[in-house]
C-alpha cells in the first residue's frame, strides 16, 4: 500500500470513528411538533477554539463514542468537537448589517432557540422570551433513549431580555443591554460542568455538561444534554396565551418523549393521559424538592418553571448553589428581584404542579380557570404528602441507614416525628443578629453543622466500649462538633435549653439505631450506617463558594499556561472523588471507574483547600 493511500484510510477511518456526531445536525423532533414553538437560525461554524472539557463518560451513555474509548481527548475527537459544537448563529443584526459571511460555514440547517416563559420579561406571557444566547443542537439517539443536546454561547437570539429590552436586533458580543451579550463565559462553563456532574452522582435528575468549548477572551461555547430538555415553561407560556393547539402539541411531545424513554409509565389515552401526567409530574417535583431541602441545594424556582426541567431536574445552573450548612435565608441577587430560599422552594415547587393542574383543567375543557381555584386540588395536596414522605427518607438516608433499616424506622409510628422535631431544631438555629450582605445576595447564616453529626455520632456510638444504651456523647463535645464558623460570641455558650435538646436527640438517636437493627443487635448495624454517613457528609463537599474560587483558581493558571489536557483532568478528578454515593443509579461507566486522573498535586491541593476552607459556606 502507497503512503497515499495509507494517509487517505487513515483519514476515513478517524473520520468514520466519531460517526455518530453527524446525527446532531441542528434537527429537533420540536420543530415538527410545536411549529409556534421556536425561532430559527442559520448557523456558521467558526472552525475555531480548543476543547477545553469533556464529558467521556456521558458520551459513552450516549453512544457517541466508544465504550472502551479512553478518557483522554486525541486529535480527532477534537477536531470532530469543533466541527460539530463550535457554531454562531447568523442573527438579525448580522442580516440587517449583511454580514459577510464564508457560503462555506453555514450548515445546511437552520437550528432553533426555543420559546419558554421567563419571569424576567416584561411579558408575562412567554411573547418574547425564551433561549437568549442558545441553540438545540438535535438529538442523540442510543440502546432506545433519545437524549437532547444544545449549546449556550452560540450567539444573542431576539429572545434575550437585552434585545427585548433594546427593541432592535443586538450585536453578539455587545455589552450595552444586560443579558443581551449572547456569549457565555469560560468560568460559568467549567462550574456548571463540575457541579452538574455532581449533582447527578447525587442521584438528581439534571442538565449535564457535554463538552466546553474555550473560544478565548474569557469565553466559550457549553454543550449540555439530558434525556428531556424541555422546561415546564416551554408549555406554561402557551396556557398564559390560550394557545389551545399549540398547548395539546407542546403536552403531547413532553408525554411522548417521556414514554419512549421509559421514564414516565404512562398507559391511558385520550384525555386520561394527561391525568396521568399530573400524577408523574406531582411526585417528581414532590421528592426533587425534598431532596433539594434536606441536602441543601439551592435552586431559583419559581411558578413560571423556568429553570428547572419539566421532569423535575436542575437546569440552567447560574444560580444554583450547594451550600455546606442550612443556609435557607440565601436570598440571590439578580439587580431587580432577589431570588426565592430554600425554605421557599417547596412553596414554589407545589406552584409549578398548580399551574400544570391548571393546564390540564384547560386542556381537558378548552376553558382556562383561575389559577386559585385549583390551590386545594388533589394532586396539589398529594405533593405536601409525597414531600414529607421523601424528607424524611432523606434525612435517615443522609444519616446512613439503608433502605431495610429506614422501613423498619417508618414502621414504629411516631418514632421519626420525635427525632425530626430534635433534629430540626439544631438545623434551622441561626446565629444571633439578622440577615447580612454576601458577595452575591444577602444571607443570615446556620449556627450549627448537623452533617458534621451525622458523620461524627455513628463513629463514637461505635467506638464506645460501654453497653450502647450506656453510650453518651459529652454534651461539650457535642455542642462544640455541631457549632458552625458562623457563630458569634455568645452563640458559642451553651445554655440549658441546648443541654436538653442534645440529651433528647441522643436518646432518639439511639432508639433509630435500635429499632433500624430490627432482630440485630443495635450494634451490628454501626459499622454499615458509618460507612454510608461517612460518604453521605463527605468533608470534601464542594459548596457554591467553594466552586466560584475553585474555578477562579484553575482559570488563574491557565493563563499561567495550564494545559487543557489537565484542566480535563482536574475537573474529572474534582467529580470523580464525589462518585460512589449509596443507592445512587449511574451508568457502569462510574461503576467501573478504578484510577484517579494524574493531576497537577500542587494546584490541586491547592483547591482541595479552598473546599475545606469553604466547607460550612454557602
Amino acid at each position: 500500500m502507497t503512503m497515499k493511500h495509507s494517509g487517505a484510510r487513515k483519514l476515513k477511518e478517524s473520520t468514520n470513528f466519531y460517526s455518530s456526531f453527524d446525527q446532531i445536525n441542528g434537527v429537533h423532533p420540536w420543530m415538527d411538533a410545536v411549529t409556534d414553538g421556536y425561532v430559527s437560525y442559520k448557523v456558521r461554524e467558526l472552525r475555531s477554539g480548543k476543547v477545553a472539557y469533556f464529558n467521556f463518560i456521558l458520551a459513552k451513555e450516549m453512544g457517541l463514542i466508544p465504550p472502551d474509548h479512553p478518557n483522554q481527548m486525541t486529535e480527532d475527537l477534537e477536531n470532530k468537537l469543533i466541527e460539530t459544537f463550535s457554531l454562531q448563529i447568523i442573527n438579525e443584526y448580522d442580516e440587517l448589517v449583511q454580514r459577510r459571511v464564508d457560503p462555506e460555514t453555514v450548515r445546511p440547517h437552520r437550528y432553533m432557540a426555543t420559546r419558554y416563559l421567563q419571569l424576567q420579561h416584561a411579558n408575562k406571557q412567554g411573547k418574547t422570551s425564551g433561549d437568549g444566547r442558545g441553540i438545540w443542537n438535535g438529538t442523540v439517539y442510543h440502546r432506545g433513549i433519545t437524549w437532547d443536546v444544545s449549546s449556550r454561547g452560540t450567539g444573542v437570539t431576539c429572545l434575550a431580555p437585552g434585545a427585548v429590552e433594546a427593541k432592535k436586533p443586538l450585536k453578539t458580543g455587545g455589552t450595552e443591554f444586560g443579558y443581551g451579550c449572547g456569549l457565555a463565559e469560560i468560568d460559568e462553563l467549567f462550574g456548571a460542568s463540575i457541579l452538574a456532574e455532581i449533582m447527578h452522582l447525587q442521584g438528581l435528575k439534571t442538565e449535564r455538561m457535554l463538552c466546553v468549548i474555550d473560544l478565548g477572551k474569557g469565553y466559550g461555547i457549553g454543550v449540555r444534554a439530558a434525556q428531556n430538555l424541555i422546561r415546564p415553561a416551554h408549555l406554561f407560556l402557551y396556557l398564559k396565551q390560550e394557545k389551545y393547539e399549540t398547548l395539546k402539541a407542546a403536552t403531547d411531545y413532553l408525554i411522548e418523549r417521556q414514554i419512549s424513554n421509559k421514564a414516565w409509565n404512562i398507559t391511558a389515552r385520550g384525555m386520561a393521559k394527561y391525568d396521568e401526567m399530573l400524577s408523574a409530574v406531582c411526585k417528581a417535583f414532590a421528592e426533587f424538592t425534598a431532596q433539594l431541602d434536606i441536602d441543601y441545594i439551592f435552586a431559583w424556582l419559581d411558578w413560571d418553571g423556568d429553570n428547572v426541567l419539566a421532569d423535575a431536574g436542575i437546569i440552567d445552573y447560574g444560580s444554583v448553589r450547594q451550600f455546606g450548612i442550612r443556609h435557607d435565608k440565601y436570598r440571590y441577587d439578580d439587580i431587580e428581584r432577589f431570588s426565592t430560599n430554600l425554605n421557599e422552594q417547596k412553596q414554589k415547587a407545589r406552584l409549578i404542579v398548580q399551574v400544570f393542574v391548571q393546564m390540564v383543567d384547560y386542556l381537558k375543557t378548552k376553558k382556562k380557570k383561575p389559577l386559585r381555584e385549583f390551590a386545594n386540588h388533589p394532586q396539589v395536596e398529594k405533593f405536601n404528602e409525597l414531600f414529607d414522605a421523601k424528607r424524611a427518607n432523606r434525612i435517615l438516608y443522609r444519616m446512613g441507614f439503608n433502605e431495610t433499616q429506614r422501613n423498619n424506622i417508618f414502621a414504629q409510628p411516631g418514632l421519626f416525628e420525635k427525632f425530626d422535631k430534635e433534629f430540626s431544631y439544631f438545623e434551622r438555629a441561626k446565629i444571633s443578629g439578622s440577615s447580612e450582605r454576601v458577595a452575591d445576595g444577602v444571607n443570615h447564616a446556620a449556627l450549627y453543622n448537623m452533617r458534621t453529626i451525622m458523620r461524627e455520632y455513628p463513629q463514637f456510638l461505635s467506638e464506645s466500649p460501654l453497653p450502647f444504651d450506656k453510650r453518651w456523647m459529652l454534651e461539650n463535645t457535642f455542642f462544640k462538633k455541631i457549632l458552625s464558623g458562623f457563630a458569634k460570641a455568645k452563640d458559642a455558650r451553651m445554655g440549658e435549653k441546648q443541654r436538653r435538646h442534645i440529651e433528647s436527640f441522643q436518646k432518639t438517636y439511639r432508639e433509630l439505631v435500635n429499632v433500624a437493627a430490627g432482630k440485630q443487635k443495635p450494634e451490628g448495624i454501626l459499622k454499615g450506617i458509618c460507612e454510608r454517613s461517612e460518604k453521605l457528609n463527605t468533608d470534601k463537599r464542594i459548596t457554591g463558594n467553594a466552586l466560584i474560587e475553585m474555578v477562579e483558581e484553575i482559570i488563574s493558571e491557565k493563563k499561567k499556561g495550564l494545559s487543557m489536557e489537565q484542566i480535563q483532568k482536574i475537573i474529572d478528578r474534582l467529580v470523580f472523588e464525589q462518585n460512589g454515593n449509596p443507592e445512587v443509579p449511574v451508568s457502569r461507566y462510574y461503576r467501573e471507574l478504578q484510577s484517579r486522573p494524574a493531576v497537577k498535586m500542587d494546584l490541586f491541593a491547592k483547591l482541595l483547600s479552598l473546599v475545606e476552607e469553604n466547607s460550612e459556606s454557602i
